[in-house]
């Protein structure tokens, strides 16, 4: 399960597709809908959120918005708690930069032209997320402490 921090405009298509249904999987997990995935780390940040579905409804919402933008049609009525006013979730600068890096490298094999127009480009954050100072995630997988994987 990958929940990007970064803003759903920098995904290529597959990413967007994947990034909504891994979406719908963790509001399944939060609804307690689902037996799998319960311990995922990537959840943690929307569970310590003190509304944990409305984020991931918040979360959601952004990344239907780019779908429309695309002309894609991703169906909003799955989503339990669509966006409204809450408080943003924090993600650290460095785990931005090693999402950013992760993304450009799976873009570089499977999106040749997207990678190219991405190349130079500041990452974005994902509007539910506000970007803080600090190194990767410490529930980032297979990283250690410095930000290396």
């Amino acid at each position: 399960m990958r929940m990007w921090s970064l803003h759903p405009s920098l995904l290529d298509r597959q990413g967007l597709t994947a990034v909504w249904r891994e979406g719908l999987l963790a509001q399944a997990v939060l609804l307690g809908r689902t037996r799998g995935y319960k311990a995922h780390p990537q959840l943690a940040r929307f569970r310590d959120h003190d509304d944990p579905v409305g984020a991931v409804g918040a979360y959601l919402s952004a990344v239907a918005a780019e779908a429309s933008r695309r002309g894609y049609r991703f169906d909003v009525a799955r989503i339990d708690a669509p966006d409204g006013a809450l408080a943003p979730i924090a993600v650290t600068s460095g785990q931005l930069e090693f999402e950013w890096r992760h993304l450009l490298a799976k873009l570089a094999e499977r999106s040749p032209e997207v990678h190219t127009r991405l190349v130079g480009v500041s990452p974005e954050a994902h509007p539910m997320f506000e970007v803080v100072p600090g190194p990767v995630e410490a529930w980032e997988r297979g990283v250690s402490p410095t930000g290396r994987a």
